[in-house]
């Protein structure tokens, strides 16, 4: 997840350079036959095979294995498997119905899956469209006891406005029921953890956005003027017509929604698997991908195409000479909370990490993107090997906190995210059913794990300096960013940021 890339005024320096430019040398048999090298694809085949790796599945502790066996041909050392507990998530049915209160009996039934940590339950109440579901447009609207309908996208020219951020907006402003919708065509309802690790306070769901379209005109006091909805009554009031709160300001009822939910949530175990390359020093840089995904769909693009980059660029990385050891992690459960990132977090001395490569979206799209979490190092080692390589290497300066570096990043430890430019926002096919191996082009995964093996040599460079982020400054710049709001309302606001 991340916004349009937003630039930085970091310039290549000219030593950083030609150091990239050395290793790229002495590294050409490696990258030479990673270039053609049909490994990564059989890989993802065997990853994407399994079906499900939900976190604490079967599926994912079998993905594990299939992962150790990859790091373990890659040539890394010490590879294990390490356990760790969870709140799992399993799925159940959902249902979700609109009644019309002007015609005795008729009801209309709409495709939906439960949002994971959804709790089972049943609510009824009028449906209110919320937009792309930014707090502005929530606090437009009067959304007390009803149900939220929500825009997967976020509107142009700002950040990109997580799910959690609008489902704990709307449910902390009196939502009890919550539909998030797939802003592109294709009858996809999408999926997408509602907080970190925990069973939610109000259930949700996720819909198409043919079915979205519907429940917009359904939804009571018309739309908020977002794309996709014609409204029902004109204007972006509060959306109460009659006192009663059963007519519409057009005189039309209101029809009313029910949504029920069927899951469960239960004691698991996830896994994190763990492989080292390079010398055994004190000091460490960690490189991490997560291999779990959602239940609905193969995970090739979200992230098996990431987990097969950090594979592949593992290969790579033992036949570098490293001056400090390099710990490979393909972490468990991240689209659930980045509960295998905050295991790991626990049991590293972080004193002794140097820092962080996340490859989380890597892989996907021809162009990488490098997410440099307010760290100058770290846009300064993208810029250098972008320059090093002529490979493009977009630079996006602005920090988020979904997706694995977070544990990290509030901590103090500088990090790199790998991403990759698709030229639309949001997560496109990820987190669908449309996210399966056809879409995968593995010559992004080969070009990837070749970059991102020389990023993690510049980060180890002897000569390169990486600062701890300064806790002060890094609040300030979530706050610039816009995400203080949104990360208070999804519970992910540091208590020692206040």
């Amino acid at each position: 997840m991340h916004s349009q890339p937003t630039g930085t005024d970091v310039a290549a320096d000219a030593e950083a350079v030609e150091r990239v430019r050395e290793r790229r040398d002495a590294l050409a048999p490696a990258l030479g036959r990673t270039w053609t090298d049909g490994e990564p694809w059989r890989f993802i085949t065997d990853l994407t095979a399994i079906g499900s790796r939900m976190a604490g599945s079967d599926g994912e502790r079998r993905a594990a294995g299939i992962v150790a066996t990859a790091f373990e041909n890659a040539g890394l050392a010490d590879v294990d498997v390490e356990p760790f507990e969870l709140d799992a998530w399993e799925r159940g049915s959902a249902e979700l119905r609109v009644r019309f209160p002007d015609r005795e009996g008729a009801v209309r039934e709409f495709e939906s899956i439960a949002l994971p940590y959804s709790p089972a339950g049943a609510v009824a109440g009028e449906l209110v469209d919320v937009g792309y579901g930014t707090p502005a447009e929530i606090d437009e609207r009067d959304v007390e006891g009803r149900i939220v309908v929500a825009s997967t996208t976020t509107p142009p020219g700002g950040r990109f406005v997580h799910r959690m951020e609008k489902f704990g907006y709307a449910v902390d402003a009196g939502a009890v029921g919550f539909v998030f919708v797939n802003h592109l065509d294709g009858q996809l309802p999408p999926t997408g953890s509602l907080t970190f690790g925990g069973e939610a306070d109000a259930v949700a769901v996720g819909v198409s956005k043919e079915t979205g379209a519907w429940l917009r005109e359904y939804a009571a006091g018309g739309s908020v003027g977002r794309g996709g909805g014609t409204g029902r009554g004109g204007g972006a009031g509060s959306g109460r017509g009659a006192a009663d709160g059963t007519r519409d300001p057009s005189g039309d009822a209101v029809p009313a929604a029910e949504l029920v939910v069927e899951a469960t949530t239960i004691p698991g175990e996830s896994r994190n698997v763990v492989g080292r390359a390079g010398p055994d020093t004190d000091e460490r840089l960690l490189l991490l991908a997560h291999y779990d995904s959602h239940d609905i769909a193969e995970g090739a693009l979200d992230n098996g195409c990431g987990v097969a980059t950090v594979a592949t660029a593992a290969g790579i990385l033992t036949e570098a000479d490293l001056p400090v050891g390099v710990d490979v992690v393909a972490v468990g459960a991240e689209e659930v909370g980045l509960l295998g990132a905050e295991h790991l977090v626990e049991t590293v001395d972080l004193d002794t990490v140097r820092g962080v490569v996340n490859v989380d979206g890597a892989g996907r799209h021809r162009d990488l993107v490098a997410l440099t979490h307010a760290s100058e190092a770290a846009a300064s080692i993208a810029k250098a090997v972008s320059a090093a390589t002529r490979q493009p290497i977009a630079v996006d300066t602005e920090p988020h906190p979904f997706s694995d570096q977070w544990p990290f990043v509030r901590r103090g430890v500088p990090a790199l995210q790998l991403h990759s430019e698709s030229g639309d926002r949001g997560r496109g096919w990820g987190h669908t059913h449309a996210d399966t191996r056809d879409k995968v082009d593995d010559r992004n995964i080969r070009e990837h794990a070749m970059l991102a093996a020389l990023l993690v040599c510049e980060f180890a460079a002897d000569e390169r300096d990486a600062p701890r982020l300064d806790p002060d400054r890094l609040a300030d710049e979530f706050r610039d960013a816009d995400f203080e709001t949104g990360m208070r309302a999804a519970d992910l606001w540091p208590d020692d940021w206040e």
